[in-house]
């Protein structure tokens, strides 16, 4: 759940000494090396954040499907990709600090026998999470100006979301990979988009999975949403298939409250799937909602 604004200013003051940065992980506290400046990164939310800093890092992993942070990567080392880490390029570079997280997450324990590494997966609570992970850069980097503008930013645009979507009804939250469906609901990885815009579940029982709940068009009919939020799978890892577009235009998506009303909004898919919780992935995100509902209103 969004933490509040006073509560999070707080964490962007965590101590740093001359030295060294005290910072909460997905793993706890850690103490790290205050202002590295040899950088290697397996996360792309953490990617995300980071670049919003303006914190240059020198080791990247691959392929990279976000087109706006394609100028951030470009003159990076390749090291290898989210599940499989390049250890000799990453050895040659000799990083100061690591971060891993999500996908990478289950590779912490061997990049740690390389450079001091940090696990800043962002599951649970996609809006804390990923706001704890800029207070934490913004400390480790020397960022702290940086990272208040940018909470204050978010909070902002978070808060004008909410109005936005205030009284539109039940959204239901879908995945398309080719043909098939899959829907999240409040505790899935997309949950946020519920919990922290406030915004009803046209089904509460939505399995809680990594997945989501296979569907068919039938339930999509029957749960009847008023906004359908829609993630193409395919094309956020940049595989052809079926567009999300495609596979929806059907006649039993046709009945719903949504299709009628033209509240069928298609995320930019990348951000939001491969660098969820990332400062400029949740504003992208809020933007394009707003953007939809101003359009439907």
């Amino acid at each position: 759940m969004f933490r509040t604004l006073s509560f999070l200013l707080l964490i962007l003051a965590a101590p740093v000494t001359a030295q060294n940065a005290i910072v909460e992980t997905y793993r706890g506290e850690s103490e790290v090396k205050a202002r590295p400046r040899n950088v290697a990164v397996f996360d792309f939310a953490a990617f995300d954040t980071l670049s919003a800093l303006g914190v240059k890092v020198q080791g990247l992993a691959r392929p990279v499907y976000l087109p706006y942070l394609e100028d951030a990567a470009d003159g990076t080392t390749p090291i290898g990709s989210l599940f499989e880490p390049d250890f000799e390029a990453l050895f040659a570079m000799q990083p100061d600090l690591i971060i891993a997280g999500g996908r990478s997450s289950e590779q912490v324990s061997e990049l740690a026998k390389i450079a001091p590494t940090l696990d800043m997966t962002i599951w649970e609570d996609t809006v804390g999470q990923g706001l704890a992970r800029l207070a934490a850069y913004g400390t480790i980097f020397d960022k702290q100006m940086e990272s208040t503008s940018l909470l204050i930013s978010f909070a902002d645009k978070l808060e004008k979301t909410k109005s936005a979507l205030a009284g539109k009804g039940t959204a239901l939250i879908v995945m398309t990979n080719g043909p098939k469906v899959s829907a999240y609901g409040i505790g899935g990885r997309f949950g946020w988009l519920h919990s922290a815009l406030n915004l009803a579940e046209a089904v509460p029982s939505v399995e809680q999975s990594t997945h989501g709940e296979a569907i068919s068009f039938e339930f999509i009919r029957d749960a009847n949403p008023d906004i359908l939020i829609v993630i193409d799978r395919m094309a956020a890892i940049g595989q052809d298939g079926a567009s999300a577009q495609s596979t929806l235009d059907n006649a039993l998506v046709h009945e719903t409250n949504a299709w009628k009303t033209g509240r069928v909004i298609y995320l930019s898919s990348a951000p939001v799937y491969l660098a969820g919780g990332g400062i400029q992935s949740m504003s992208l995100t809020l933007d394009e909602i707003q953007t939809a509902i101003r359009t439907h209103p």
